[in-house]
């Protein structure tokens, strides 16, 4: 589904390099995970990938579903499948969350040739997912994100994942700010879409969201590169021993 080639990326009009021959595959169906030190290139694996903005790739491939990604405006990749949920989500004032959602859902069921979902189907399944992530009906009726939690800011951002169905699934930290309850009702929301058909690729420091989140596969991202990869005991050992081990 994802295959990235020595993606080579800098920030800073190219003052400074921050992912360096970066390689790696992520098959359709798996879930990958990626940990490592801070400033090794994490989150701007997940902004290249997604288009934003001060990023620019100066080396490398990255191909999703057979298209060159690296050609594609971040709304083309948002409506191709590829979700990001953000380590730190955004509130966007006066932007009503079940507007800001419908109209993405509808944009990315047009790009595929699909008819709009209509308002009731619509309400039916914001409400069935809401009530599986335990998100209480008045808080969909707020601005995108304004006046809620960094926990509830997580959990609405895996609501908004479930809704959109991507094929794609890229989570920044999104354990970072969860106490325990939350982590398993996110972690159940994620679980839930897991399937042939989708792709997942989950950023963290920590192992303990891959104890909910089981991955297929586990690499270590340090100065810029895939360094070493294993299976999701991995992630254990990192836990116990740390990174020094993979710095240059």
């Amino acid at each position: 589904m994802l295959k990235i080639n020595n993606l080579t990326a800098t920030v800073n009009d190219g003052a400074q390099t921050i992912l360096n021959g970066l390689s790696l595959h992520i098959p359709a169906g798996e879930v990958h995970a990626i940990m490592g030190p801070n400033g090794a290139g994490k989150s701007t694996l997940s902004y290249v990938l997604t288009g934003k903005d001060g990023y620019d790739v100066t080396d490398g491939s990255v191909e999703y579903l057979g298209q060159d990604l690296l050609a594609m405006q971040p709304e083309e990749r948002a409506t191709a499948g590829m979700f990001l949920s953000f380590q730190y989500p955004l509130e966007i004032p006066g932007v009503p969350t079940m507007t800001f959602l419908r109209t993405a859902l509808n944009a990315q069921r047009k790009s595929r040739g699909d008819k709009p979902m209509s308002a009731p189907d619509f309400l039916k399944k914001a409400r069935e997912i809401a009530s599986d992530l335990k998100i209480k009906p008045d808080m969909l009726k707020r601005p995108l994100n304004v006046g809620f939690s960094g926990g509830e800011k997580k959990r609405m951002e895996i609501f908004q994942m479930m809704m959109l169905e991507p094929k794609m699934i890229i989570m920044d930290e999104t354990d970072s700010g969860l106490d325990v309850d939350a982590l398993r009702i996110v972690a159940d929301g994620v679980n839930a879409l897991r399937g042939p058909e989708r792709a997942m690729l989950i950023i963290t420091h920590y192992q303990r969201l891959l104890d909910y989140i089981v991955p297929d596969r586990v690499h270590v991202l340090a100065d810029g590169k895939i360094v070493a990869s294993g299976d999701a005991d991995f992630a254990k050992k990192l836990e116990a021993e740390g990174y020094d081990a993979y710095a240059a």
